[in-house]
């Protein structure tokens, strides 16, 4: 399909085809996500899998888990005329540009965004990719896993939608790990696909009983709807340690202990703890969100004790508030989650951590995992 004409004349129009694809907040139940901890911690429950009893959802709390929080900063993707029977993706924030003729992309870690558009049979287009938030660069908030999805979400548009909203969450969940991108499960991309805050239980073969499911399912619950998040944000704050880090370090350490007794069995309780935090997040019980997070955070420092490289002087400080902290994605740098029952012990905490010359990063927490601009593409 080459888009180079009609995307030469949305242009001239002054409507180029985009996506913004936003990030996440993660905590309690990170890492259960990896196709590993999928596999590791699943097994068949006993309650029936179509029946939700109620809202506590209780057969699910020995289940993989994760929570994500979608928030205001991520990644725009401009889809751009480009030569016919060719494509290409530039990235501003890594000064990187990559092309191939379309049909010819090798499979391969710098062409894992090509591959992306040759998939859907794409040509004549170019994506160009940007922060949104130049702060936000390698800071644990699944920055490349949101890239990914944005691109198979856009590409998938313009090709007039020939996957489902779980087929792109596995498409681009297998795309960056197959091909050595990164270490990743399905929770970055099922944030950008489905947003808000909202809970993930984890179904690696798919829902038994349900034939037509695969790898990305999940059982999705929201928690806390659109006119409450103002009660989440003054309790929540994101703060940057000033290091980058790679997640695929601290996370091939935790993959490693799984595969030894003495880990699986710490492994083992991340589940339970993720549902607390879940349950504390729905019922507002701020005091069992902030033990979750950090009965969740002891059990990775002692799995990896990379894991709060950089930010121990950002726990000592909360701790003397009353606060506690979460590095978010695997931790070793990067942004770290600051989280306080009691919102004027976070205000002074901030002020405190601003002094230590920790970068803030602002945020609002968003309903949608992505928006849409100047889509679908018509033809004139």
């Amino acid at each position: 399909m080459d888009l180079s004409s009609r995307l030469r004349d949305a242009h001239q129009r002054g409507e180029p085809p985009s996506v913004v694809a936003y990030n996440r907040i993660d905590g309690p139940g990170s890492s259960l996500d990896l196709r590993e901890f999928q596999q590791a911690l699943w097994r068949v429950p006993d309650a029936a899998l179509d029946i939700i009893a109620d809202d506590t959802m209780e057969w699910t709390r020995k289940l993989p888990r994760t929570v994500g929080i979608t928030v205001d900063t991520g990644t725009r993707i401009v889809a751009e005329p480009y030569e016919q029977r060719r494509i290409a993706v530039q990235s501003l924030d890594y000064n990187t540009n990559v092309q191939a003729t379309s049909g010819e992309v090798t499979p391969n870690r710098d062409n894992w965004l090509l591959k992306v558009l040759d998939i859907f049979g794409l040509s004549g287009v170019k994506f160009v990719l940007s922060n949104i938030k130049s702060s936000t660069h390698s800071a644990g908030l699944g920055g490349s896993a949101s890239a990914t999805t944005g691109v198979c979400i856009l590409a998938n548009e313009l090709a007039g939608r020939p996957f489902s909203s779980t087929q792109l969450v596995s498409l681009a969940s297998r795309m960056e790990q197959d091909l050595g991108v990164s270490i990743t499960g399905t929770q970055e991309q099922s944030n950008v696909v489905f947003g808000g805050v909202m809970d993930y239980v984890w179904f690696p073969w798919g829902i038994p009983g349900r034939p037509e499911t695969g790898y990305g399912e999940s059982l999705r619950s929201e928690l806390i709807s659109p006119r409450d998040y103002g009660q989440m944000e003054s309790r929540m704050a994101i703060f940057h340690t000033g290091r980058t880090r790679s997640s695929t370090d601290v996370n091939s350490v935790w993959k490693e202990a799984l595969a030894t007794p003495e880990g699986y069995m710490l492994h083992v309780k991340k589940p339970a703890i993720a549902y607390q935090f879940r349950e504390g997040l729905r019922t507002g019980n701020w005091n069992q969100v902030l033990e979750s997070i950090r009965e969740y955070r002891e059990i990775r420092t002692a799995l990896c004790c990379q894991y709060m490289a950089g930010a121990e002087q950002m726990l000592a400080e909360a701790e003397a508030r009353g606060c506690t902290v979460f590095p978010l994605g695997a931790g070793g740098g990067g942004a770290v989650l600051v989280f306080g029952v009691d919102p004027d012990s976070l205000m002074d905490l901030r002020k405190r951590l601003t002094v230590c010359d920790y970068q803030d990063v602002p945020f609002k927490i968003r309903a949608k995992g992505h928006d849409l601009f100047h889509l679908p593409l018509h033809e004139e």
